[in-house]
């Protein structure tokens, strides 16, 4: 990266003959976005190529120049692919970086590339372009993590589990039950992405500044080239919103909301105090002084970095609130935002996924966990409902008889049927049976719950959409 001051002619091949001196050193560097906006250099080479071909097509360059561009975008795009490019700070930005260089090559040529566009459009343009390429590559690394999920519940998913409600030992559930929970939040992060990605698929480029140009451009031509689904309808909007770099990051952070919870109960699980799980060694680490930590800094990690894309989406909303019309400089901190977020969000699923094949299930952990607890209470209730005593009755029974069992350090699987009717005498002979964990998970047969004829149909039923997918 070249860090030179700027100087008149830096200036004026940026903003024509306005200005009489350059501006200040410090200021330049303040005001210029290339150490960050240069990741857009391929999206900005595909839309000077079809901005140019368009022009050419329309007569408005000539066929010599259109090709002459089409050419010399080629060498700019190869330099920069092979590193030997040398980015200008004088020049701000990627935008100018690249017309500087292409008119190097082509001369005359790439002095007329500009006509009937603005770094306005063309950057709202380059952004949109990068975004559609980020969706399309980060859904590929979430379909990644929820197949790391389904696989995980194939292989361990038949082990029960307490499930918790303000983590507290409730009802006895499938692990896979519970891994399938997680694939549905991420199915619907996908969702949101795909949405993100079907309104940002429209084409700025054309509206020039704010207003439009006179040039009789085809917008439905470089917006199909460039793989949009049609043009902005309206050139302010074109130039002045960055919704969709919002919508993005909203996505992003819900999706890292999911990563987190996940990470958390990773944490948890993986405590001795718990011990439901161990992560495999090359997803820990130890510690410096006590040698019999196995810490896990990978779930850790993911829920740390779950706040910095919260903060990418404040700061991008912040942004936008108090913009007037059309384009204003502030736009150009949407950039490090959406980059950062689009980042963070592609490593943590990448992190996840690869960590979950990982894991070592400890079934017998997990299931001591359910016979240390209450946790077929409900179902004791349930027990009487069905015999006819109203619910609230029968919990109020219940809970009598949890307390008389933790005082007698009891557990409802050890009670006979004249313990039982000793609190209620509708207990039927069958009530030894109904307080089983397997008896209670088997007894959960609505839609969506737990019993596993349900829970092997929504496995097959997401495994199915995976394979349509290639997962």
């Amino acid at each position: 990266m070249a860090d030179e001051h700027p100087t008149v002619a830096d200036q004026q091949q940026i903003w024509g003959g306005r200005f009489a001196e350059p501006t200040d050193a410090f200021v330049a560097r303040l005001n210029a976005s290339v150490d960050f906006d240069r990741r857009l250099y391929r999206e900005d080479i595909a839309g000077s190529r079809a901005h140019a071909a368009m022009l050419g097509a329309q007569g408005i360059l000539s066929a010599e120049d259109a090709a002459a561009i089409d050419a010399g975008l080629t060498k700019v795009q190869a330099e920069i692919e092979a590193g030997t490019f040398v980015w200008q700070t004088a020049l701000e930005d990627v935008h100018m970086n690249i017309e500087q260089r292409l008119t190097a090559h082509v001369g005359e040529a790439g002095k007329r590339l500009h006509t009937g566009r603005s770094r306005n459009d063309q950057v709202a343009t380059d952004l949109r372009l990068w975004l559609l390429r980020c969706v399309d590559e980060t859904l590929p690394v979430l379909d990644r993590l929820t197949d790391a999920l389904l696989t995980l519940a194939e292989r361990d998913g038949a082990a029960i589990l307490p499930g918790y409600t303000h983590l507290q030992r409730a009802q006895p559930i499938l692990l896979a039950h519970h891994l399938l929970a997680y694939v549905e939040m991420f199915e619907r992060d996908r969702g949101r992405l795909v949405d993100c990605r079907r309104r940002a698929a429209e084409c700025p480029l054309g509206a020039a500044a704010l207003a439009g140009t006179p040039f009789p451009l085809d917008r439905q031509m470089t917006a199909a080239a460039l793989g949009f689904a049609r043009p902005m309808a309206n050139s302010l909007d074109a130039v002045a919103d960055r919704d969709f770099a919002v919508e993005f990051t909203a996505a992003a952070s819900l999706a890292m909301v999911h990563l987190s919870r996940l990470s958390e109960e990773l944490v948890i699980w993986s405590s001795q105090e718990f011990g439901f799980v161990e992560l495999g060694d090359a997803f820990a680490t130890g510690s410096s002084i006590m040698p019999q930590k196995k810490n896990p800094d990978i779930p850790e990690l993911v829920r740390g970095k779950t706040g910095r894309v919260f903060g990418d989406l404040v700061a991008l909303l912040t942004v936008l609130k108090g913009l007037p019309l059309a384009y204003n400089k502030d736009l150009q901190e949407d950039k490090e935002a959406l980059f950062d977020a689009a980042d963070t969000l592609r490593d943590c699923l990448e992190a996840t996924a690869r960590l979950l094949p990982s894991l070592t299930v400890r079934v017998e952990r997990m299931r001591a966990a359910c016979d240390a607890g209450f946790v077929t209470a409900t179902d004791v209730a349930d027990h009487l409902a069905r015999r006819g005593v109203p619910f609230r009755e029968a919990h109020h029974v219940v809970g009598r008889l949890v307390a008389w069992c933790i005082a007698e350090r009891r557990t409802l699987p050890s009670l006979t049927v004249d313990e039982f009717r000793s609190f209620h005498a509708d207990f039927g002979d069958d009530i030894t049976e109904a307080v089983t964990v397997e008896a209670s998970v088997a007894a959960r047969t609505s839609e969506g719950g737990t019993a596993p004829a349900r829970v092997n149909a929504a496995l097959a039923t997401a495994r199915a959409r995976q394979a349509t997918r290639g997962a």
